[in-house]
């Protein structure tokens, strides 16, 4: 007989209540890579200009929550899939995002391949070297794509460990790696120990978390103060300075980072919630965002590109005219976040609809006949 579910495996509560469920993890999806693109974009941006603006602040608050709470909300859904067998396990959890990993570290590199084979001579040099970048890739998360090879690496280090090792024990091993000072160790690592207690918390608390989302509707005006209290203490530790080289703000200091990470990932889930109950324009865009957002992971580094290296161009070229910092920050982020979800709907049904969707070719189990499977890319959330 089969042992009593874990929490990391007990079902998450069932239809017909799940699509409300589902809203406020799509709205704080949306609203996490809208933060991600926009540090890429603003920090470029600043760089290529030669400044900071407005939005260097914004990226800077929202530096402790912005990946834990993406990692947090990718981890909710592995309980549906961790007990099952191998094959269909390794469909859904390892294939389908090591299939996206590959194909866009290629695109990103033959966009890249200039500066990759810089210094190598001749045509056969010239692909040995790129061949030697893509099988350093298969190792070292490549560029952007990091966030989606170790989501990978999570979910098989999860279902290896989830029955061998208590979820407590887990948990603080992964707290105490996220503590540890691991900057010099390979960039795989660094990242796994910074970021792994995060999925794992989505994937042990994942019914508390639903439990959460359900109150903070239920008593809006209470999540509303604490939301606001939270924004506060937030900027108090991001913006107070330690005099301290590897953290110079409270913020980045050990434990208090993790601590930041945890809140802040559950403040966003308590907006998410209330913009859920809220409904209107901004929520539905951030839900599509939301729904798509591997979408525009993969998508938003080329719009990124060409539009900040179009209004370089514009302000050398109308000094009289030229954009502040923070006003092209804020174009870059707005085209990188929509030229993905336009091409991706432009390809849709074409030849070209390889780029966000898994062929049947590339399934190693049948694909899920629901709803969630019209969603390009998105993480799998079905049994």
């Amino acid at each position: 007989m089969d042992a009593a579910p874990s929490v990391a495996t007990r079902p998450i509560r069932p239809l017909p209540e799940e699509a409300a469920r589902l809203a406020w993890v799509d709205v704080a999806k949306g609203l996490c890579i809208i933060l991600v693109v926009m540090m890429h974009s603003t920090l470029g941006t600043g760089e290529a200009l030669g400044g900071e603006g407005v939005l260097h602040d914004v990226v800077e608050f929202a530096r402790p929550f912005r990946i834990p709470d993406f990692f947090l909300l990718s981890g909710l859904f592995l309980g549906r899939v961790i007990d099952r067998d191998w094959r269909l396990f390794a469909d859904r959890r390892v294939v389908h995002f090591a299939y996206f990993y590959a194909l866009w570290v290629v695109i990103q590199s033959l966009f890249k391949a200039g500066a990759i084979v810089a210094g190598a001579e001749g045509p056969a040099d010239k692909l040995a070297a790129f061949g030697l970048h893509l099988a350093e890739a298969l190792v070292v998360p490549y560029s952007t794509l990091w966030f989606v090879y170790l989501l990978a690496v999570f979910s098989v280090v999860t279902k290896l460990l989830h029955r061998r090792v208590p979820p407590a024990v887990l948990l603080v091993a992964a707290a105490v790696l996220q503590i540890l000072p691991t900057s010099g160790l390979p960039e795989l690592l660094d990242e796994f120990c910074e970021r792994y207690v995060y999925f794992l918390g989505g994937t042990l608390f994942a019914e508390a978390i639903f439990r959460f989302a359900d109150g903070v509707r239920a008593r809006a005006g209470l999540a509303l103060a604490g939301l606001a209290l939270w924004a506060v203490l937030e900027a108090v530790f991001v913006f107070t300075p330690t005099g301290i080289e590897a953290a110079p703000t409270l913020a980045r200091l050990p434990v208090v980072s993790l601590a930041l990470g945890t809140v802040g990932a559950l403040a966003i889930v308590a907006f998410a919630s209330l913009m859920t109950r809220a409904g209107g324009p901004v929520t539905a865009a951030l839900r599509t965002c939301g729904e798509r957002s591997i979408v525009i992971y993969l998508g938003f580094f080329l719009p990124m590109a060409l539009t900040r290296t179009v209004i370089v161009k514009f302000n050398e070229a109308r000094p009289d005219l030229a954009l502040d910092v923070g006003l092209a920050s804020l174009i870059v982020t707005a085209a990188a976040v929509l030229a993905p979800l336009g091409f991706e709907r432009l390809v849709r049904g074409t030849r070209l609809d390889f780029l966000f969707r898994r062929p049947a070719a590339f399934h190693i189990a049948p694909a899920p006949a629901s709803p969630a499977r019209l969603r390009p890319a998105a993480a799998p959330r079905e049994a």
